[in-house]
């Protein structure tokens, strides 16, 4: 958690907080997509997390793949911005968030993988149709997207 964030819970405890994300869908040359089981929830995900005041939303992506990963970005694409209901969640903590989560694309990278923060501890590339089931809740319909986009390009 961010000190920004962590300023913001000693005042306003678990009440929801509006919060600016950034996640990153490495896919490496296989086609295969780069997923983090996360510690608190025992979910899967990609890479991310919150932005920091003034931060460029790119830098936070390329921050925290690296902290999360081990992986450096060498090219970033934009992928999708999602937002509302559906990025309502409430963290095992009893942290209540309605993330705006800007979500990238990287297929260039460099570095070795590591599981490198207390936040996972499980990380490995999955074949798009064998992805686990237990997908963190936030991160469900963004990797829906990138899947069916990737299965209607593969069918071209």
């Amino acid at each position: 958690m961010s000190d920004y964030i962590m300023w913001l819970r000693s005042f306003v405890g678990h009440q929801p907080l509006l919060q600016c994300g950034a996640g990153v869908i490495v896919e490496n040359d296989k086609g295969q997509i780069l997923l983090i089981k996360r510690t608190d929830n025992g979910c899967w995900g990609y890479a991310g997390g919150a932005v920091e005041l003034g931060e460029k939303v790119e830098d936070a992506a390329c921050r925290e793949l690296f902290e999360e990963t081990g992986l450096l970005a060498d090219n970033l694409e934009l992928f999708s911005v999602f937002s509302g209901e559906d990025n309502r969640y409430t963290y095992p903590n009893g942290d209540e968030v309605h993330n705006i989560d800007i979500v990238y694309i990287c297929r260039e990278f460099h570095g070795e993988l590591l599981l490198s923060t207390s936040e996972a501890s499980e990380i490995k590339f999955f074949d798009i149709n064998c992805i686990p089931v237990n997908i963190s809740p936030p991160l469900i319909i963004p990797i829906e997207k990138y899947i069916s986009m990737r299965k209607k390009t593969s069918c071209r």
